[in-house]
């Protein structure tokens, strides 16, 4: 089974689990798209766009319980996006991303 990967602060998730659909975070909604990263691609996303933010979470989702478009992004490589909202009930997992020195520490679940 293939994942894809959000990250997001801890409070929007719940929020999502309690309503039952995830909208997105505040740059989802400016950018018309829910963003996600491949396994090899969420190390570097949380580096460049999270840098520093506490209180996150990491969500595995299945690729086959989404509608992904997959677009060119940082360095042309094929990013996964939502247009639309996703089912928090379809997370496989959800695990906080607590910062260790400075970085991020992903679960030992996602591969390198």
């Amino acid at each position: 089974m293939a994942l894809v990967y959000k990250i997001c602060p801890a409070a929007d998730w719940s929020a999502a689990e309690t309503i039952g659909r995830f909208t997105g975070s505040p740059v989802d909604h400016a950018d018309g798209f829910i963003h996600l990263s491949a396994a090899h691609q969420v190390r570097e996303t949380a580096r460049r766009h999270f840098a520093g933010q506490e209180g996150l979470v990491l969500v595995a989702l299945p690729e086959e319980a989404l509608t992904l478009t997959w677009e060119p992004s940082r360095g042309g490589d094929l990013f996964p996006h939502v247009y639309g909202v996703i089912d928090p009930s379809a997370a496989l997992w959800v695990r906080p991303l607590p910062i260790r020195d400075g970085a991020h520490e992903f679960p030992s679940e996602v591969p390198r």
